[in-house]
């Protein structure tokens, strides 16, 4: 009778510990919106990068940057090359812990460096992808969002685009935030 008791506490022991593995290799994601900004009045994007930021190989770039694209597209965006573009997209990744920055200069546009502006840095953990968009008419942060545990260098090309376009999609999923 021991036994038995015994095995049906291991086995709900280690069906817990499962359980609780999946949460915790599960995708985390979070976001954050400039408050009063009419999203509706935003129809093309360009890409950008951030001047001091450090990026993956071009690979790597391309898939996130295809993922992204994605689900931008789907949201009736329109990528664009022009200066003239309603937003401008910029990421950042971590494969190893690192640092964030957080820039926007006067004058002209987007300046990642140079000029005077602003610069805030935070620390992106292991895995984690940070994307933003600025309304470069407002020269603005205007949506920020974070999506951890999305890359792992040691992942096949297709389980990585995978897992990439499982996250933007779940990162994305309320963009456009509602007025």
């Amino acid at each position: 009778m021991q036994i038995k008791q015994g095995g049906s506490l291991f086995v709900s022991v280690i069906a817990l510990l499962l359980l609780t593995a999946g949460t915790v290799a599960a995708q985390d994601v979070t976001y954050n919106s400039m408050p009063g900004t009419d999203f509706t009045k935003f129809h093309t994007y360009k890409w950008v990068a951030v001047q001091g930021a450090s990026y993956p190989n071009q690979i790597l770039d391309a898939q996130i940057k295809e993922a992204i694209n994605s689900q931008l597209s789907a949201k009736g965006l329109t990528l664009t090359d022009s200066d003239k573009a309603d937003l401008y997209v910029a990421y950042q990744a971590s494969v190893t812990q690192q640092t964030q920055w957080n820039a926007y200069g006067t004058g002209g546009g987007l300046r990642w460096g140079g000029g005077m502006g602003t610069a805030t840095s935070s620390t992106i953990n292991v895995g984690t992808l940070v994307l933003d968009m600025y309304d470069p008419a407002a020269k603005a942060l205007v949506w920020t969002g974070r999506a951890t545990k999305t890359l792992n260098p040691s992942s096949n090309q297709q389980k990585t685009q995978q897992n990439l376009n499982k996250a933007m999609q779940k990162l994305l999923k309320n963009f456009p935030p509602k007025p």
